[in-house]
């Protein structure tokens, strides 16, 4: 038995729980400073509110303020922030590890810098090296993996990713049960960039709403455009081609919040007006990348590190995204050899 902390009391952080348990692994789910709420309803009936589902017994419950606690004796942490909470969890880690353990991250993003992209778990094995001096073994989950579905034992099919694929093999046989079904990958950068990119490519596969023969255009182009990404990142065409590519933007696609600002974008509004309106509040990881990462994606352009004329729909959603203007999709400069 393996004991386990989950930084991240939202839903994706409390669907792991599911298969965890299952395995007979020993569960501490912290919340962050804003899963308060969350850790309270757990601890006062088992259900997780957002999810609709009693999570399994011996499921322990931790604040934020307890972190230092529930990391005692801890063998492997999960992180399961949202991307903005990055930099929050880096802190925390800095502040509470008295040893280096390994890290798995559920965060789907890429940290941007001057001329290139890092995949968020190098960025946090380097911060955390940087601030501490410790050097920290890190993978990252990708893959479809719709947390509702997840948290009531559906079949999952996910990707598991490190530098070194003996340490992403290990992690997956911790995990996998009968309807949990982790593939083990050494494309770190790839499988990060995928689970970062899909979301950002569904919210214009949602422009198209019930128009399906658009949809399929701009899918068929969306990976197109990723393959080009990933490759300019350092990853590899089986990534995009596989779970974390493919497979993902399709689920992606089909429902969430990134395919309802798409829907949105594909209605006329722009994107302050669907997040100041029927989005508000809402966070939407694919807009966030799209406007953290666009200064960089424009430098790489400029640099001759991606081809401008290959990323036609990458340019339309930074287009929209950082000016406020309507998404409008140039269909004639979409790749049409076969």
């Amino acid at each position: 038995m393996t004991t386990l902390a989950i930084v991240g009391a939202g839903v994706m952080g409390a669907a792991m729980c599911l298969p965890a348990r299952d395995r007979g692994h020993e569960v501490r789910l912290i919340g962050t400073h804003l899963d308060c709420e969350i850790i309270e309803n757990m601890r006062a009936t088992g259900l997780h509110p957002k999810l609709q589902v009693v999570l399994p017994e011996g499921v322990g419950s931790y604040h934020h303020g307890a972190m230092g606690e529930a990391l005692r004796g801890t063998d492997l942490i999960i992180l399961g922030v949202s991307s903005l909470g990055v930099n929050w969890a880096i802190d925390r880690l800095c502040e509470h590890l008295t040893k280096p353990i390994p890290v798995v991250m559920l965060t789907k993003g890429m940290y941007p810098e001057t001329n290139t992209l890092t995949a968020l778990p190098d960025h946090v094995a380097r911060e955390v090296e940087r601030r501490t001096g410790m050097t920290l073994e890190i993978a990252a989950v990708g893959g479809p993996c719709i947390a509702a579905e997840l948290a009531v034992r559906r079949h999952t099919g996910t990707v598991i990713a490190a530098r070194k694929l003996d340490l992403a093999q290990r992690l997956g046989a911790l995990f996998e049960t009968a309807y949990y079904h982790p593939r083990a990958s050494a494309d770190l950068v790839g499988v990060e960039a995928c689970a970062a990119f899909k979301n950002f490519f569904a919210i214009a596969v949602g422009w198209a709403g019930d128009n399906h023969n658009a949809a399929a255009i701009i899918f068929v182009q969306a990976i197109s455009e990723m393959m080009a990404i990933i490759r300019a990142l350092g990853g590899s065409d089986a990534a995009v081609l596989g779970m974390a590519g493919v497979g993902d933007l399709y689920v992606t696609s089909l429902a969430g919040r990134n395919s309802r600002l798409g829907n949105y974008l594909g209605q006329g509004l722009t994107y302050r007006q669907a997040i100041s309106g029927p989005m508000r509040g809402e966070t939407i990881e694919g807009a966030d990348l799209g406007i953290a990462a666009a200064g960089t994606l424009r430098e790489m352009m400029l640099q001759g590190k991606l081809a401008a004329s290959a990323l036609p729909l990458t340019r339309a959603l930074l287009a929209a995204l950082t000016g406020d203007r309507t998404l409008d999709l140039p269909w004639a400069d979409f790749h049409r050899q076969e």
